[in-house]
């Protein structure tokens, strides 16, 4: 896993290399301005494209005019670089680039404050005005800029970070930015990339490495880390000779209800697909047919049966589809001990009886989307909060909350946020969370730790939606999904078995 850090410490740790490396502070932004490019070039190859960069007069402007110099030299021929000299300060590395970039052809406009701006005609502007640094509300100057900027509607690509946007931290509904199509970041994303709220500010992001001091960066303190697949090959365990479906674990899904029963049959297929030696589903009768053409696979139980069920199985998860069934959880908390998954009807009926939070077991996998979150925990206007509030609760409470998101946040007891990279908006359809329920079973009936399912279930979920968004195609469907399971651990892990 990689440290996502603060704005501050990745100050810090250019700094830091600036230092020991030894590398000049001149040199490290030639770096960032020649990542920055060779990005810019994948994006945009016709080297006759109209090109606008926009330039502050600190270090980001310093990028921005370095990369304008190097575009340049790259063959880009129509050029033209703005300065907003909206601030009577300037970074000396700002000036020095500007110093090469005046022995140069490329035109150079500066604007001084209240300076009217002309109608933006280039097709592609560059976002070199402010960078990470800012703490505050675009306003005067700036806000009337970034505003010129949007209204052009023309494609903007960010360096560091769009103007106007916090790296971190709560990012207020009021506030404007330039909205950037493309983000071309620095050795690692701003902790506020994976935040909802990002979205207002940008479409899409690239991280460009530039020689940062990489051991120093993962021994700087932070609270987010974000999984890789390198964790997913460390974790998973292949299946060996002789092993048989004792060695995989009993699962055993609460789920369904006579008007719900697709949430129960997904939650079964993501179990059998993710590899539970046993997977056994307690649903209403009247479902039984229905589980036994989908998934003859599967094994039934009635809720009469359920104590006995619950003792033979070695992990369960309750919630998909359940409705008024799931009463039942005041019940089985009393229950032994076992790996749990909460979801769904589970986490309302959860929100509705708080006191049985205290009840669960260590360990415990609860699944909340967004608006099932604040049922539970209390409304939050805003992400960075809710994700605290995460952090909290998993400690309070010794659980493990995959918070459901875009960028899902496993947060865990002792306060770490991990964040899952994988899976892309074709997988927006219903019943995503109901096979992501039943693969967290899977991993726990085959005794992973809880934060080791939750790792393998998030990533490779969402891993399998990237692999069949590949192939184009625009909606992608929880049934599909559950097929694709198979093959995209093994894609995943595959060096494991040789």
């Amino acid at each position: 896993m990689k440290s996502i850090l603060t704005a501050k410490q990745m100050r810090a740790a250019d700094q830091h290399t600036i230092e020991t490396a030894p590398i000049s502070a001149i040199d490290l932004m030639e770096n960032a301005a020649a990542a920055f490019v060779a990005v810019t070039q994948a994006l945009f190859t016709d080297k006759h494209i109209p090109i606008l960069i926009c330039c502050g007069t600190g270090n980001n402007g310093g990028d921005g005019l370095a990369a304008a110099r190097l575009l340049q030299v790259a063959g880009y021929d129509s050029l033209h670089v703005w300065v907003a000299r909206f601030s009577s300060r300037e970074s000396d590395d700002f000036a020095m680039n500007l110093h090469r970039l005046r022995q140069t052809p490329i035109p150079v406009t500066e604007w001084l404050p209240g300076d009217g701006l002309p109608p933006i005609t280039q097709d592609v502007i560059v976002d070199a005005l402010l960078g990470s640094g800012l703490n505050k509300p675009l306003a005067g100057d700036w806000l009337r800029l970034a505003r010129h900027i949007n209204q052009s509607q023309q494609r903007v690509i960010a360096i560091d970070v769009p103007t106007g946007m916090r790296a971190d931290g709560v990012i207020p509904d009021t506030e404007e930015t330039v909205f950037a199509h493309d983000v071309v970041t620095f050795q690692r994303p701003k902790i506020s990339f994976f935040f909802p709220e990002s979205a207002r500010a940008m479409h899409r992001f690239h991280v460009a490495d530039i020689g940062l001091d990489e051991t120093f960066i993962e021994q700087l303190p932070t609270g987010f880390k974000l999984i890789e697949a390198a964790d997913v090959r460390r974790i998973y365990r292949p299946r060996k000779p002789f092993t048989h479906k004792g060695t995989y674990g009993h699962a055993l899904i609460v789920a369904g209800s006579e008007m719900h029963m697709g949430a129960a049959l997904l939650s079964c297929g993501g179990c059998l697909f993710s590899g539970a030696g046993r997977t056994t589903a307690c649903i209403p009768v009247r479902g039984l047919a229905a589980l036994n053409t989908r998934y003859p696979e599967v094994m039934y139980s009635a809720d009469s049966a359920l104590r006995d069920q619950w003792e033979a199985a070695d992990a369960v998860g309750i919630g998909p589809g359940l409705g008024n069934r799931a009463t039942q959880l005041a019940e089985v908390v009393d229950y032994p001990a076992k790996p749990l998954v909460l979801d769904a009807d589970a986490l309302n009926w959860l929100s509705e009886q708080p006191a049985l939070l205290d009840r669960l077991p260590e360990g415990c996998i609860l699944t909340p989307h967004m608006k099932e979150f604040d049922r539970l925990f209390g409304r939050h206007t805003d992400w960075w909060s809710r994700v605290q509030t995460a952090k909290e609760k998993a400690a309070r409470y010794r659980l493990i909350i995959i918070l459901k998101n875009r960028y899902t946040f496993i947060v865990t007891p002792e306060g770490h946020v991990l964040i899952n990279p994988t899976g892309n908006a074709a997988m927006a359809t219903g019943g995503m969370g109901d096979v992501l329920t039943g693969m967290l079973v899977a991993f726990l009936a085959q005794r992973y730790t809880p934060v080791e399912a939750a790792i393998l279930a998030c990533y490779t979920h969402g891993a399998a939606g990237d692999r069949l968004r590949a192939d184009r195609q625009a909606v992608i469907l929880p049934t599909q999904l559950i097929e694709q399971i198979p093959s995209t651990l093994y894609e995943l892990t595959n060096n494991l078995d040789n």
